[in-house]
């Protein structure tokens, strides 16, 4: 099988399956809707009645999401390599012509066709709910979430080829949770002290900042954040290379 071939079937088997969408992409999507329909015409999100320097709701809500979204959909390839790793279809794939390189790059391109594709379906929702931004900004943040998201895409890849199904699920939903807390997601992690330092050496952290481009911020990303994104790319990588490797040596 070709990397080509082996691809095309792996995007169509994900998109085809409705539970994968509804769960990992359309999700973040209805909890958008939820959160922002009652807060549409806010345009004092968070500020002072007097000064009005709050947010619009429905862009923060917007905001807010993506990172989790992206988090979820690239994490959850590793719960699909997991229940393949179960069924034996791993196994079967070795007996290919397909490459380990090949294999590793299709799961990693599905994982980010997933990432996109629930980033886009945000981006359509908070433009339904009336948010507007400037094409540069819309690019901006794209572009540095989806290298924010390269150490979660390869985590996931890792976690996939170490952990069983049964343990596969619970980890990547723990793990999200916990990287999400950790990185601003659902509140503000402003100010100094150890524990400001520690969430800003996580990615999870600055994959949040790299939303902020569509609040107004200015050069979100400084030479700690490319550092840090960096670090942990090498070291997650390094890690899916070596869970993959223990794996195949099983068999």
């Amino acid at each position: 099988m070709s990397t080509l071939t082996y691809t095309r079937f792996e995007l169509l088997r994900t998109l085809r399956n409705r539970q994968t969408f509804i769960f990992t992409v359309a999700f973040p999507v209805v909890m958008y809707f939820l959160l922002a329909s009652p807060n549409k015409n806010n345009h004092n999100f968070g500020g002072d009645a007097n000064t009005h320097t709050g947010l619009f709701a429905p862009q923060y809500y917007m905001v807010g999401l993506l990172s989790f979204g992206a988090m979820v959909a690239v994490l959850s390839g590793g719960a699909r390599i997991a229940a393949e790793r179960t069924i034996g279809w791993n196994r079967q794939l070795r007996l290919t012509p397909l490459s380990a390189i090949g294999y590793l790059r299709t799961k990693l391109v599905t994982s980010y066709v997933m990432a996109l594709a629930t980033i886009v379906l945000l981006y359509a929702a908070g433009i339904v709910m009336g948010v507007r931004l400037p094409l540069v900004n819309w690019l901006e943040m794209t572009g540095l979430i989806i290298l924010a998201l390269i150490p979660f895409a390869a985590l996931g890849i890792g976690m996939g080829h170490l952990l069983n199904d049964d343990a596969a699920g619970g980890a990547i939903g723990g793990g999200v949770g916990l990287f999400a807390f950790l990185g601003g997601t659902w509140f503000p992690i402003t100010g100094g002290g150890l524990f400001v330092s520690f969430c800003q050496s996580l990615p999870s952290y600055w994959l949040v900042q790299a939303g902020h481009v569509g609040l107004g911020a200015s050069s979100p990303w400084g030479a700690k954040a490319w550092f840090v994104i960096a670090v942990w790319s090498v070291a997650t990588i390094s890690f899916a290379t070596w869970a993959y490797r223990r794996d195949t040596k099983r068999v």
